[in-house]
């Protein structure tokens, strides 16, 4: 568990669009690796801490993937009937989270994170049903990511994730960016609410 860390974002003041990027919406949640083992699964923030707090979930996650071992990389978001993330939620745990997964980081003993980027989301498509329910893929956009942002802000979305396409999973050589969406709602005073 050492052994995998979490990528990190760096920020970048404004979107941009590029061939060699892919794009996803910036969830509102909490980031979080899956470690799945022969029907069992635990996740793990992107600090090293357990969460204990969603064995449901955990238990959704290992009945859900199709693989016996895998590793994945996402956001746990929990969701209004819209489907827009609903931080406060989450956090005061009043509402059951999903985990929508945007990277896989190894597969049945195999360690993925080698492979370009596009390649590992190929792959995590395959494991996720198309319409999970607690388990879901989280789709990208490839080369415009001015669009994207822009539909994020429009719907008050915290922002979105630039990736490089053929990048490494390798923390200490980051290829993401986040681009935050300054107008969000669930942004404002949110250090005095939660200090």
């Amino acid at each position: 568990m050492r052994s995998f860390t979490a990528m990190p974002l760096l920020r970048r003041r404004e979107p941009f669009d590029h061939r060699a990027f892919l794009y996803e919406l910036k969830l509102d949640g909490f980031r979080a690796l899956a470690f799945i083992d022969r029907g069992r699964a635990h996740l793990v923030s992107r600090n090293g801490h357990q969460f204990k707090a969603w064995p449901t979930l955990c238990d959704a996650i290992a009945t859900t993937i199709r693989a016996g071992r895998a590793i994945l990389d996402g956001e746990l978001v929990c969701l209004d009937d819209d489907g827009r993330p609903q931080f406060k939620e989450l956090l005061f745990r009043r509402a059951e989270p999903v985990l929508y997964a945007f990277d896989l980081l190894a597969l049945d003993g195999r360690d993925v994170r080698g492979l370009p980027l596009l390649e590992r989301k190929r792959m995590l498509r395959r494991l996720i049903p198309r319409r999970g329910d607690r388990l879901r893929s989280l789709d990208h956009v490839a080369a415009r990511g001015v669009d994207l942002f822009r539909l994020a802000c429009e719907h008050d979305l915290e922002g979105i994730v630039a990736k490089r396409r053929d990048g490494i999973y390798d923390p200490g050589a980051t290829t993401w960016w986040k681009v935050k969406n300054t107008a969000y709602s669930q942004a404002r005073d949110r250090h005095e609410q939660f200090a």
